[in-house]
């Protein structure tokens, strides 16, 4: 098989999937989810999408990985309190701010 039959064969399969899980719900399901497994499982998915993209960029984009512990412990337990995303968006700006600052030389 030569490369460029392969690339075109890895796209058709691309599109097939992609287009197959935006398509494929829409005859199945005809009306709405009683399950309530199902729909707090599709309630709590974009939230799990956000931290499992959001989680490794808060260890690694920090020059210190302390700075980044110490915002995301910060963001939690504000959060818990019932802080809104920007005030405890804030927060972990200035905690990692401060740290960096005082740990780089």
């Amino acid at each position: 098989m030569s490369n460029e039959l392969y690339i075109l064969l890895c796209i058709l399969i691309m599109i097939l999937t992609t287009n197959a899980i935006r398509i494929l719900p829409i005859p199945l399901i005809r009306g709405k989810i009683q399950n309530k497994f199902i729909r707090s499982f599709l309630f709590y998915v974009p939230y799990v999408t956000l931290a499992v993209m959001t989680f490794p960029a808060i260890m690694e984009a920090t020059q210190v990985p302390i700075a980044g512990i110490a915002a995301l412990l910060a963001g939690i337990i504000a959060s818990y309190f019932g802080l809104g995303l920007f005030p405890v968006a804030i927060i972990c700006c200035a905690l990692v701010f401060g740290i960096e600052w005082f740990m780089i030389p």
